[in-house]
């Protein structure tokens, strides 16, 4: 047995694919999303976008949840053993904020990955259009 913390890994909305980082990282490591209750909320996610996360994440060894994403993480952390949450960076807005408050009780590593493209750091990303808008001048010019 080795000394290494126990660790769950946190899959989000910008990496749902088998070889995400955070899972290739800790490949036994058991693996959560949290569908965000804020989120869902906030910014009325269309029935049509749900569906193909749910889908997505049908195809991962992942435990769906939905909630509060920072206190679910945790809890989930906390039914698991775990003192440390891997994951996958993320430009999304709330990330750093949810980070930020996991790491008032566990260790969190956060894994780069190559970008799809670069863009922008202040790039409008709360709906797609705008993001590919970007995206698609960049990869296309």
């Amino acid at each position: 047995m080795t000394n290494q913390p126990q660790s769950v890994v946190w899959v989000h909305g910008d990496c749902l694919r088998p070889d995400n980082p955070a899972l290739l990282h800790a490949p036994a490591a058991p693996a959560v999303f949290v569908f965000d209750d804020e989120l869902l909320r906030d910014y009325r996610i269309s029935l049509k976008r749900l569906v193909f996360l749910y889908e997505s994440l049908c195809e991962l060894p992942v435990t769906i949840v939905r909630g509060d994403v920072a206190t679910e993480l945790c809890a989930f952390a906390h039914q698991h053993h775990a003192t440390h949450i891997v994951t996958t960076a993320s430009v999304a807005p709330r990330f750093q904020q949810i980070v930020t408050a996991i790491k008032k009780s566990h260790h969190v590593t956060v894994l780069a990955e190559e970008p799809f493209v670069d863009i922008p750091v202040h790039t409008d990303i709360k709906r797609f259009s705008r993001y590919w808008q970007v995206a698609r001048a960049r990869l296309f010019d």
